[in-house]
């Protein structure tokens, strides 16, 4: 998290919270059986924003969809670029064969962590689709990876960074944007 004096805000509480609400009736009309959705969050924030996404989704239709986890590092092939951090272990609660899956990350870049996410979900079954959700697409994509699912589209510089704070997890709530 960025130190307050160097941060700015992108997105608030209120209108992360109005994103949020409609990038889930996005995928409710894009999903025309909820029961065959799998939310998959990418560590670390994507994990917490498909929790997030899956509550609103049941307050709005009821449903409770499945959530789970893919952990990408090892499939990653800029590591040396990146470094390594704590891995978060996957956890696929179900099979994921002739399932929509809905990838949910925080924040696009390069897009490399998502191509990584996708061959690693691959080995654990071929899914009927794979979309892609994030809170923030800040372009400068090295790979033709696009979301489906977009809150807000940011340019940035390359040195700059995005933070999508979660209350559960932060303390506070909103997008921002340190220099």
């Amino acid at each position: 998290m960025p130190s307050p004096d160097k941060k700015v805000v992108i997105l608030t509480e209120d209108e992360l919270g109005k994103t949020i609400s409609r990038l889930t009736f996005e995928i409710i009309e894009k999903i025309s059986d909820l029961d065959n959705l799998l939310l998959v969050g990418i560590p670390t924030r994507g994990v917490h924003l498909a929790e997030v996404l899956r509550k609103e989704m049941f307050t709005k239709t009821g449903v409770y969809v499945q959530t789970g986890i893919i952990d990408p590092t090892f499939y990653r092939d800029d590591q040396n670029k990146v470094g390594t951090r704590l891995l978060e272990p996957t956890d696929i609660p179900t099979s994921i064969e002739k399932k929509d899956i809905v990838l949910v990350d925080d924040v696009i870049f390069t897009g490399r962590t998502v191509r990584a996410a996708m061959d690693a979900l691959i080995s654990w079954g071929r899914p009927k689709s794979v979309m892609l959700l994030v809170m923030i697409d800040r372009g400068h994509r090295e790979l033709p990876i696009q979301p489906d699912f977009c809150g807000r589209r940011v340019p940035t510089s390359k040195k700059e960074t995005i933070y999508l704070c979660l209350k559960q997890v932060d303390g506070e709530e909103g997008i921002f944007l340190a220099k």
